[in-house]
C-alpha cells in the first residue's frame, strides 16, 4: 500500500472504447479484473494503515461531502516517491465517508502484479492502468484513483513540491469521456516534504537504458533518513510529514465542454482547479514536515 508504484501509472490516449449502451460487451469482462476485489479484506487494510495515516502523518482529507455518486475518477496529484500516501489517505477517509459498497480501484503499474503480493494488491483495489480497465470500473459505479503525472510527479523535486505537473498526459480525459462519469481532481500536499527530493534523474536512467530494459525513465536522486543520499536505493525512511488532501468539486465535462470537447482545454481547466487550490493549502501551510 505504501509504495508509489501502486498509484503511479498513467492512462495513455488511446481510440475510444465502442461500449453497447452503457453495458460491457462480453470481451471487456472476459479478463476482469474487478472481480478480484475483497471488500472484507479491503476493510482489515484499512483498519490496518489508518493508524499510520492519522498517527504518523496526521492526514486530513477534506470536501469528500460533495462527491458525487456512482462511477467518478479521481484525477489527483502523486507525491512522496517510493513511499506515496495519496492512496491510503484517499482510502482511508473515502471508505470511512462512504463505507465499502462502492469500491475505490487504482490503475497501477504491472510491476506491482508481480509476485507474491500481486493477489493482494489486487484483492484490494489495484487494477492495471488501461483504458479497458478504467472503463470497466467507472461504468460498474467504482472510484478510480488516477496520478496522470506518474513517476514522473511522484519523484518531482522539492522546489517544484506544490506544481502540478502532469508532464503532458491527458489520456484520463478520455477515460472519463469514454465512461461518460465526472473527474473529481484532489490535490494534496505535505507528501513531497518525506525526503529532499534533487532530481528525476532522467538523464542518468536514460544512460542506464532503464527505459528500455524496465520502462522506466526516472532514476531519482534524494537526501534522506537514515542512509542519506539515495538513488532509491538505499532506501530511507519517510519523514513523519502531516499530509493534507482536499477533494475538489466534480467536473461534469460535457456539461461545461460540450459533447465534443478539446481535451487539451479540458486538461488545462483540470489542471488550472488543481493548481489553484494547491496553492491555497501551500499558503496554509506554515513549516516543513510539521504543516
Amino acid at each position: 500500500m505504501v509504495s508509489s508504484l501502486c498509484g503511479s501509472a498513467s492512462i495513455t490516449a488511446k481510440p475510444a472504447l465502442k461500449p453497447q449502451g452503457n453495458a460491457l460487451t462480453a470481451t471487456d469482462i472476459e479478463s476482469s479484473e474487478l472481480s478480484k476485489w475483497d471488500p472484507g479484506l479491503t476493510e482489515r487494510v484499512m483498519g490496518w494503515i489508518r493508524p499510520i495515516i492519522k498517527g504518523y502523518h496526521r492526514a486530513e482529507i477534506r470536501g469528500l461531502e460533495s462527491f458525487p455518486p456512482g462511477g467518478a475518477l479521481v484525477v489527483s496529484n502523486h507525491s512522496g516517491g517510493l513511499f506515496a500516501m495519496d492512496v491510503p489517505v484517499f482510502a482511508t477517509g473515502f471508505y470511512e465517508q462512504f463505507g465499502y459498497g462502492r469500491p475505490v480501484y487504482t490503475l497501477s503499474h504491472d510491476i506491482i502484479f508481480t509476485g507474491p503480493t500481486g493477489e493482494f494488491f489486487r484483492r484490494t483495489g489495484f487494477i492495471r492502468a488501461n483504458h479497458e480497465n478504467a472503463d470497466e470500473a467507472l461504468r460498474s459505479g467504482g472510484v478510480v484513483v488516477v496520478f496522470p503525472g506518474g513517476d514522473y510527479d511522484v519523484y518531482r523535486p522539492t522546489l517544484s513540491e506544490n506544481t502540478i505537473d502532469f508532464d503532458g498526459r491527458t489520456g484520463y480525459v478520455r477515460a472519463a469521456l469514454n465512461a461518460g462519469v465526472p473527474i473529481v481532481p484532489a490535490v494534496s500536499i505535505g507528501g513531497q516534504e518525506s525526503q529532499l527530493y534533487l532530481t528525476r534523474g532522467m538523464g542518468l536512467a536514460k544512460a542506464l537504458r532503464l527505459d528500455k530494459l524496465m520502462r522506466v525513465k526516472i532514476l531519482p536522486i534524494s537526501v534522506g533518513f537514515p542512509f542519506g543520499l539515495s538513488a532509491v536505493l538505499p532506501v530511507n525512511m519517510p519523514l513523519p510529514t502531516k499530509i493534507v488532501m482536499q477533494v475538489l468539486e466534480p467536473i461534469d465535462i460535457t456539461a461545461q465542454f460540450g459533447e465534443e470537447p478539446d481535451i487539451a482545454a479540458v486538461d488545462a481547466h483540470v489542471r488550472r482547479v488543481m493548481q489553484k487550490a494547491l496553492d491555497g493549502l501551500a499558503k496554509q501551510r506554515r513549516l516543513p514536515v510539521i504543516g
